[in-house]
């Protein structure tokens, strides 16, 4: 008998197939006492499943896709630590010796006592991290109990119209970053979980990957079989299982045209961004390793507008990389884009992308996402700062290359780091090493402070980069990875468009170029919004930017720019939606 089930909606298309049900490892676990001698033997075992553990997350690291978005690995990074906690290692050994628990006793107990530590945390961002550690858990007793870490996808069945259909749609509690990386070399063709919200880590990889999803779909591992057809309808965050042949044809159909989408986008691939009133867009790339600049030409990008170099520096537990291997990546980068520019962000380390470690600051922290990271931690650690720096500058002598700085906020930090990068020049200048010395130096505004501090920003800095992913998060005062108030987390609540707005329009009337690097600028659906708000630069994943620029071409930022005046004058909820419509009429 067809049923529905909703969810929410966070990346668009239309996924057909069995369901495979990925159920947690940690439901039903053996109990039994160990002999005494062999308990070494125990310890040994439990050891054996962590070390294999670890090594496939080192495998998975290596082999990140290059357009695997920049979550992917600091996903990885964060179970990598969990995993080596004594909470999971020195702990489970000590109730196998002490109490003769077998290893996967042990490891449950241990479990169950630190989820009851984590339900009494009142910090929200420490709460999410109960999650992690039940995956980092599952994974070890899936290795105990002799399984794949993810079970091999079944074999392609015959659909009710007898077609041969070869996916199958993944439907789990929740699914960790790795079985995520290991989905995408499978026959893999959407999923569905039970928790999850529009900026989880999940929603993220789905969107950068471009599979259909539906998350935070309640009950659905629990009401759906295993093997039960299903339809996801990514755009309405609809499940529905066992279809009518009816149902099938219409979303059969829609799966068609969405295939003949994706053709007709290739063909803007060389066409100029230009809206409809003849203004020149930018669409830029945003890219985690030089290999990246590939995909990013390839998509039409006109430069790369956010490097993220703190992949360079992690999974490295020996040591960060020196100055000439970070010369090297950036080198390659700039190369790669064949005269294109090249924006390079300084390393953004910190909360959720711990450096393997070098982790303890960021741990004991009482909420990470307001303590040392990104220049904070940069300022701190001044010696590495000015490698980076150093590598930055030496790059900028083989091509257009420009520094961005994350997480400013005070006119020291930014007074430091400015007298940082003049300091590389000197020493620069003392071996005889080229760079630009007009290299220009922009701020990440991504902290409401910034936005109340333009003038001085607007004064000091050579260009502007909006950081939406944190400005909505700092201004909403929500932590975008935890469930509870995920459904809070809104790119068009009222304040976040003031504020957006107001950098924009005073960095135009100051003559500073202004991008945005965040997700809302590889959203189409806020492509109109940001033209209406006077933004002239977009960046974004390489595979969003044939969407967005399709909206540039047919935008008519003059009329936008009437429709946006009433939007920003709109504080009801009712008074904002039907203002918003207006973009679109």
């Amino acid at each position: 008998m067809p049923f529905a089930l909703h969810g929410i909606p966070v990346s668009r298309g239309v996924a057909i197939g069995r369901a495979h049900i990925l159920a947690p490892a940690a439901l039903d676990v053996s109990h039994y006492l160990v002999d005494e001698d062999r308990l070494e033997a125990e310890v040994e075992r439990l050891r054996s499943a962590r070390a294999a553990v670890r090594a496939e997350l080192i495998t998975l690291k290596r082999d990140l896709p290059r357009d695997a978005p920049e979550e992917m690995g600091a996903f990885l990074d964060v179970h990598a630590m969990i995993l080596d906690d004594e909470a999971l290692s020195r702990e489970p050994e000590t109730l196998i010796l002490q109490r003769r628990y077998n290893a996967e006793w042990a490891l449950t107990t241990r479990l169950e006592e630190l989820m009851r530590q984590f339900d009494e945390i009142e910090d929200e961002y420490l709460r999410e991290r109960k999650a992690d550690i039940e995956q980092v858990v599952e994974r070890i007793l899936k290795v105990l109990a002799g399984a794949p870490v993810l079970a091999p996808a079944p074999v392609p069945t015959l659909a009710p119209d007898g077609e041969a259909t070869p996916g199958v749609i993944v439907v789990a509690h929740d699914i960790g970053p790795a079985d995520m990386l290991q989905f995408k070399h499978t026959v893999f063709h959407g999923f569905v979980t039970d928790l999850g919200g529009r900026t989880s880590h999940t929603a993220i990889v789905a969107r950068s990957l471009d599979i259909p999803a539906a998350v935070g779909v309640k009950n659905a591992s629990e009401l759906i079989r295993q093997d039960d057809w299903i339809i996801i309808d990514g755009d309405a965050g609809l499940v529905i299982v066992d279809p009518s042949a009816i149902i099938l044809e219409e979303y059969r159909h829609r799966q068609s045209e969405r295939a003949l989408e994706k053709k007709r986008l290739q063909r803007l691939r060389h066409m100029p961004a230009v809206t409809l009133d003849g203004l020149e867009i930018e669409l830029l790339a945003n890219i985690e390793m030089a290999e990246d600049a590939g995909a990013a030409l390839s998509a039409g990008a006109v430069g790369v507008g956010l490097f993220r170099s703190e992949f360079l520096f992690m999974n490295r537990r020996d040591e960060l990389p020196d100055e000439d291997e970070q010369f090297h990546a950036y080198r390659n980068a700039v190369e790669a884009m064949h005269g294109l520019p090249v924006t390079i962000r300084t390393i953004d380390i910190g909360a959720d992308k711990p450096l393997d470690g070098r982790g303890d600051d960021f741990e004991t922290a009482l909420n990470p996402a307001l303590g040392l990271r990104a220049i904070r931690w940069s300022l701190s650690e001044p010696g590495m700062f000015l490698t980076q720096l150093r590598a930055l500058l030496r790059a900028s002598a083989f091509g257009p290359v420009r520094i961005l700085i994350p997480m400013l906020a005070h006119a020291g930090e930014i007074d430091q780091t400015l007298d940082l990068i003049e300091q590389a020049k000197r020493q620069l200048d003392e071996r005889g090493l080229p760079y630009d010395p007009g290299i220009k130096v922009g701020a990440m505004i991504e902290i409401p402070a910034a936005v109340l501090l333009l003038p001085l920003f607007l004064k000091r800095m050579d260009f502007l980069s909006i950081g939406t992913n944190d400005l909505i998060q700092y201004t909403l005062a929500i932590d975008r990875a935890d469930n509870a108030v995920a459904h809070l987390y809104d790119p068009l609540h009222p304040a976040v468009l003031q504020l957006i707005a107001r950098t924009i329009r005073e960095a135009n009337h100051a003559g500073v170029p202004v991008a945005v690097c965040g997700e809302m600028a590889g959203d189409p659906a806020m492509t109109r919004l940001l033209l209406g708000m006077g933004l002239r630069e977009f960046s974004m994943h390489p595979a969003q930017l044939l969407r967005v620029k399709q909206e540039v071409i047919h935008a008519d930022c003059e009329r936008l720019s009437k429709a946006v005046d009433q939007i920003l004058n709109c504080y009801e909820p009712d008074e904002l939606t039907a203002a918003l419509k207006q973009l679109t009429a």
